[in-house]
């Protein structure tokens, strides 16, 4: 399995947290291979993947990805972005929202963003924590931040490789500008 760079850096900066994450309750949205989110259950975290309800292989590789590195009692969901589906209603409180590019195409921008929003209306203090590739000087989210009641915090990729300088730098194969942000419900 392919693990893109995007999902090293969320796990380096899970890894990074792991302290913190002991007992707290975490979704993976558009998890993939789950690399984030296996780091998270292997820290501590009650976790729950999720990707799309309409992709059926992609909730098979999360199965997989826990069978493989060992993690039990991860649950599955599949949930589609910008849909209220009973598997979203159904979520527990959470904690932590990770979600590692999934600012891939910008016709998925709002839908990802809303279902965000969707969930921190349910969990005022939650965080969702993401790292994206930055393809375009033209795609941006600030917008949809604003529209959503969301703010970011940038943080630097050099603030959490202290643990190991290569994993969120630059030492990526190819052309790689990572981001990573922590997105919280705007005070009121």
């Amino acid at each position: 399995m392919y693990v893109w760079p995007c999902a090293v850096v969320l796990a380096q900066f899970v890894w990074f947290h792991r302290r913190e994450l002991t007992g707290k309750k975490i979704l993976e949205i558009g998890a993939g291979v789950s690399l984030p989110g296996v780091v998270a259950a292997k820290c501590g975290a009650e976790v729950i993947l999720s990707d799309s309800a309409e992709l059926p292989q992609c909730l098979e590789n999360c199965h997989q990805s826990c069978q493989m590195n060992d993690v039990l009692g991860v649950s599955v969901v599949g949930l589609t972005w910008g849909e209220v589906s009973p598997d979203l209603l159904a979520l527990p409180p959470l904690d932590i929202i990770l979600g590692s590019d999934v600012f891939y195409e910008p016709a998925d921008f709002e839908d990802v963003l809303s279902s965000v929003h969707f969930l921190m209306q349910k969990n005022s203090q939650a965080q969702f924590w993401t790292s994206y590739q930055v393809r375009s000087a033209d795609w941006s989210i600030e917008d949809l931040l604003y529209k959503w009641d969301l703010k970011c915090i940038d943080v630097p990729l050099k603030t959490f490789k202290a643990d190991n300088p290569h994993l969120a730098g630059s030492e990526f194969p190819g052309r790689h500008t990572i981001q990573m942000m922590i997105i919280t419900v705007k005070d009121p």
